[in-house]
């Protein structure tokens, strides 16, 4: 049978506000994210047996539960019939770090969730994805276009046609960071600040922006806060920012040349770190 091919870009936050709680569980934020092309490849085979298969390989495949994002999907979109009683292989190769803040199974998710739709001829009101993308985790529902975005503390979801021309620089230690752990920790709340004319994405705007969650992060694993004030000594660099809960850190530069070179001083510092240039698409 046909097999399809997709690819699941990460995505990272250029800030992100944690402005109080929902209830007991869930924390209101405001983030503003881009996505990179850095990604996940994942192929889909239509198969004649009584259950999916999802099946993970790659540098990064390690420690990703049975009961995941992907597997977390395809039982919502069974239980709704939007599959039409069909079954699936599907195999993704994790090329995107897990617990480093670059949203990779959030984006499989997504990733899928449009395929699947657009297979099977599925069209669903807004407020049915929100459903589903929500079933699943809160940042799903901003993979569904990889257009740069502000999700308000209020969940209004605003897209860019603005295009963010920057070249990255990332680098993650050998540890993840545990997002609920993290938000558990933050005991101060932010005022909102991001506004729609942020979508146009200048680098003074951007680099004015903070990520609320660098603090509890970098009070548990200081080591992160050395690597952000070691990349913000890199030649040229524009701004550092680490990506939603960690542990990734992510240095933005103007050109493919600075950011080469900031490799090479980064590479040499920290050997054993994971260490790789992408650029926003």
């Amino acid at each position: 049978m046909r097999e399809d091919t997709i690819r699941s870009f990460a995505k990272i936050n250029l800030s992100l506000g944690v402005l109080g709680k929902y209830n007991k569980n869930f924390h209101r934020i405001e983030t503003l994210v881009s996505f990179i092309d850095l990604n996940d490849c994942i192929k889909i085979k239509n198969i004649n047996q009584k259950n999916h298969k999802v099946v993970f390989d790659g540098k990064f495949s390690k420690k990703i539960y049975k009961k995941n994002t992907v597997t977390k999907l395809l039982s919502i979109l069974d239980k709704k019939n939007l599959l039409n009683s069909k079954k699936y292989k599907i195999r993704i190769k994790k090329n995107i770090p897990i617990e480093a803040g670059l949203g990779g199974g959030s984006m499989n998710a997504s990733s899928l969730l449009n395929y699947f739709l657009s297979k099977n001829k599925k069209k669903l009101a807004q407020n049915q994805l929100l459903e589903i993308c929500n079933e699943i985790g809160s940042d799903v529902i901003l993979g569904l276009k990889k257009k740069n975005s502000i999700l308000l503390g209020d969940g209004k979801l605003i897209r860019s046609k603005s295009k963010l021309k920057l070249y990255t620089l990332m680098l993650k230690p050998n540890f993840g960071c545990s997002t609920k752990m993290l938000y558990k920790k933050v005991k101060k709340y932010s005022k909102p600040l991001l506004k729609k004319n942020h979508a146009n994405f200048s680098i003074k705007k951007l680099s004015n922006l903070n990520n609320d969650l660098e603090i509890v992060a970098f009070k548990k694993y200081p080591v992160l806060k050395r690597i952000k004030e070691t990349m913000k000594t890199l030649p040229k660099v524009s701004f550092v920012k680490m990506t939603g809960s960690g542990s990734c850190i992510i240095a933005f530069f103007n050109t493919k040349k600075a950011s080469l070179n900031g490799a090479k001083i980064l590479k040499k510092k920290y050997k054993n770190y994971w260490c790789i240039l992408s650029k926003t698409i």
